[in-house]
């Protein structure tokens, strides 16, 4: 992916990037977790990649040293991220972190850190899993 640059990047571009990856892993896990029926996959899913959810995660590792000082970055920079919408299920602060967490997972996807993404990833699904406030 050398035709851009990652790092100049605009942060919802991120987000949107972020967002779909963190959807495909979702699902990944939940079809290895034996879920077969379409509709309960879906709502299971939801607990995942809701704002309040993905919000949760991205304090947690902010909160306890997780992330790098380049991710940290990141998540700033996503976290100020000014968008046109707020979604109406959800407050202005708990929308900003949640493109945050999507905006540093389309960072590290973008910029080849498969290793670093998925390790994430197995973690934020486990924090949520475990119901981590």
């Amino acid at each position: 992916m050398a035709d851009y640059d990652v790092k100049q990047m605009k942060s919802l571009a991120l987000a949107y990037m972020g967002d779909a990856i963190y959807e495909t892993y979702v699902r990944k896990y939940l079809l290895k977790k034996g879920q077969l029926k379409v509709q309960a996959l879906h709502e299971y899913a939801v607990r995942f990649v809701k704002a309040t959810a993905q919000a949760v995660v991205i304090r947690n590792w902010l909160d306890n040293g997780v992330l790098t000082e380049e991710e940290q970055a990141v998540v700033r920079r996503g976290r100020n991220a000014k968008s046109g919408s707020i979604p109406r299920n959800t407050d202005v602060q708990t929308y900003r972190y949640s493109t945050a967490f999507e905006a540093l997972l389309g960072f590290l996807y973008l910029d080849d850190r498969t290793e670093r993404l998925e390790s994430l990833i197995e973690e934020a699904i486990e924090l949520t899993e475990k119901g981590v406030e």
